[in-house]
């Protein structure tokens, strides 16, 4: 009886605990932004004008001023005065290491958005036997002498999937597992957390189990 009462505290504590870290973190979340951002921001603005304390007032201008930013660098003037502050960092050697980091996690996001149009389909690409990778296709051709397709695949690396390399695979050696690219893209920068929900069907298993069968 005393057994079954602390077997049943344990799994509803448990329960409990599963139900607050996803409250807890957005509120670790929302403080951190607060007192890195918004507050750092304020300080400092306050030495040159100022401006009523205003909870959020500073991430606000934060998002303003990456808007006025975006607005710059969408115009021809706007990336050529970026490429020379880029052109300039890479002569400094400690801020070059720091601005390739930063630009590689840049490049990366900008792929994990969704909006990219370079990734045509996801696929699942065999590298050894059983073992099978997703992968984006970019683009084909057809082997003029024997008619197979070949496909020029990005196989990226997590959690940046705008890195990677490129590799040329026939079509046989790929699925098709009715991802779509933003499916896909979420479990790579999720570093395999957030799946897509058809990973587990009867057809893909049979398949990467039996390549030689079609889908």
């Amino acid at each position: 009886m005393r057994k079954g009462f602390f077997q049943h505290m344990g799994v509803c504590i448990f329960r409990g605990l599963l139900a607050v870290i996803p409250l807890a973190l957005c509120v670790f979340v929302i403080t951190l932004v607060y007192n890195l951002i918004d507050k750092n921001i304020m300080e400092f603005l306050e030495k040159f004008v100022k401006i009523r304390q205003i909870p959020g007032l500073g991430i606000l201008l934060l998002l303003l001023t990456l808007y006025l930013v975006g607005l710059i660098v969408s115009n021809i003037i706007g990336r050529q005065f970026f490429k020379i502050l880029e052109s300039i960092s890479e002569r400094i050697p400690f801020v070059k290491v720091i601005y390739g980091a930063g630009k590689q996690l840049a490049q990366g996001l900008s792929v994990a958005d969704g909006q990219s149009k370079a990734f045509k389909k996801a696929l699942l690409v065999k590298v050894r036997e059983e073992i099978w990778v997703p992968a984006f296709l970019m683009n084909s051709k057809i082997n003029t002498k024997t008619g197979e397709e070949l496909l020029f695949v990005l196989i990226p690396t997590s959690p940046t999937p705008g890195s990677g390399f490129v590799a040329m695979v026939r079509a046989s050696e790929t699925i098709d597992p009715g991802w779509t690219v933003e499916e896909c893209l979420k479990a790579i920068v999720s570093v395999g957390i957030i799946v897509p929900e058809k990973i587990g069907e009867d057809w893909i298993i049979e398949k990467m189990a039996n390549p030689e069968k079609q889908a």
